[in-house]
């Protein structure tokens, strides 16, 4: 089917949809009055409306139980975070006892690299992307120098060649057998928070491990939006946050997994905590430390109980769809917002470049667009006119139209406000 730049096109599309019920189940923020247009969950996703449930009900808890909530409370919270494990392991494709939910996303990756990164002899570089989220910069560059190394020497760039957007599979492989032996880590962001392009983690996670690195991923823009298969690619570990398309609040609790191979084992480095000790004897008091038999073994403290309350409320709904009507989803509702600004495109003789990749495999829910001879005022405009986008310089706008809650009919409709700029 064809598609069409019309409001009774994209009003059958939805009716069409299977998810369509889901937009009800998420609060929006209104503009003058009227419902947005949501193109932001690729950096805060909407507040599901069960969140609030889930968050009243550790309130009353604490209301009625006090310290008994820890045991007595209908979801305990001595163990609550293990109730994550199962829905979040179908979510980025692992084990659940190689997922657990603690701390936030920068916090775990450094926790990681305490046990991933381990520089010795002449294997002591990282492979990064350049431009990396900044976050990501200052937490490699940081860990390279508590080991008395020289960042500019230890951290190697990926670079995407001259005049191109995206880093090709090919080069970053090519670099990593450049490095070779000299390689103790890969580290690199699963899809890139500024172009948009999912990068193959399969091919680059066997490259990392045939050298003899150890590799991980910053999942902050994969999660919830890609087809992950973290165990079968043989990660070592990832972290992501739960805050974009996960749906679970503001700087909320971040998702950490940790390879089946490294649970149980002692002579693995990493910062302890109570919380990662055994949790049949963790009351006992013991002196040594006894790690739990899977990814729990990193956690460090007792879980924030009413921060995690929202993110379980967002699992449940991931638990319904599944991340294969998602992704099904996604792919049909950004096919049609690029079709739109393509149409507007033509229609104001403007010039759009999307550099998010055009091969579906090789992007998830954002494009980002180059806005070619405009500036901030365009995007204040959107702003202005009901269409809650994201800016980044110099001239970029990012539109991710999350498939949880995003229509066809916003898509048609943010091409008419995009238009209305230009008439």
């Amino acid at each position: 089917m064809s598609n069409k730049n019309t409001l009774e096109f994209a009003q059958q599309l939805d009716a069409e949809d299977p998810l369509k019920e889901y937009a009800d189940k998420f609060h929006f923020p209104k503009i003058k009055g009227e419902k947005a247009i949501y193109f932001t969950g690729n950096s805060l996703g909407l507040q599901p409306k069960n969140a609030k449930e889930y968050v009243d009900e550790i309130m009353t808890d604490w209301a009625e139980l006090a310290v008994e909530g820890h045991f007595q409370a209908e979801k305990p919270w001595w163990d609550y975070h293990e109730r994550f494990a199962e829905k979040l392991s179908k979510v980025v494709g692992a084990k659940p006892s190689e997922v657990t939910v603690m701390n936030t996303l920068t916090v775990n990756l450094h926790l990681m690299m305490v046990s991933f990164y381990r520089p010795s002899g002449k294997r002591y570089k990282i492979i990064c992307e350049e431009k990396a989220f900044p976050s990501d910069q200052y937490m490699i560059s940081s860990q390279v120098r508590v080991h008395g190394l020289d960042p500019k020497d230890a951290i190697v760039e990926l670079k995407k060649r001259e005049g191109e957007q995206h880093l090709r599979t090919e080069d970053v492989v090519q670099k990593i057998k450049e490095v070779g032996e000299e390689c103790a880590l890969v580290l690199i962001g699963g899809v890139n928070y500024y172009s948009g392009q999912v990068l193959d983690m399969k091919t680059i996670t066997k490259a990392g491990k045939d050298v003899g690195a150890f590799v991980g991923w910053d999942l902050a823009h994969a999660a919830g939006n890609v087809e992950l298969r973290l165990h079968d690619w043989e990660v070592d570990f990832a972290a992501w946050c739960s805050y974009k398309y996960m749906n679970s609040g503001p700087g909320n609790a971040s998702g950490c997994f940790i390879h089946e191979k490294y649970h149980g084992r002692k002579d693995i480095p990493r910062f302890e905590g109570w919380w990662g000790h055994n949790k049949e004897r963790r009351f006992v008091m013991e002196p040594e430390f006894q790690p739990e038999p899977d990814a729990n073994a990193w956690q460090i403290s007792n879980a924030p109980i009413l921060a995690m309350a929202p993110y379980l409320a967002s699992l449940e709904l991931f638990e319904e769809v599944g991340m294969p009507a998602l992704i099904k989803k996604r792919n049909k509702i950004v096919s049609y917002l690029e079709f739109i600004l393509q149409e507007t495109a033509q229609e104001v003789q403007a010039d759009f470049e999307i550099i998010t990749p055009e091969d579906q495999a090789e992007r998830g829910t954002q494009l980002s667009v180059f806005l070619h001879g405009q500036g901030k005022e365009l995007f204040n405009y959107l702003m202005d006119n009901g269409v809650i986008t994201d800016w980044r310089e110099p001239n970029v706008i990012r539109l991710a139209p999350a498939p949880f809650y995003c229509s066809y009919e916003d898509m048609y409709r943010f091409g008419q406000v995009l238009k209305s700029y230009f008439v």
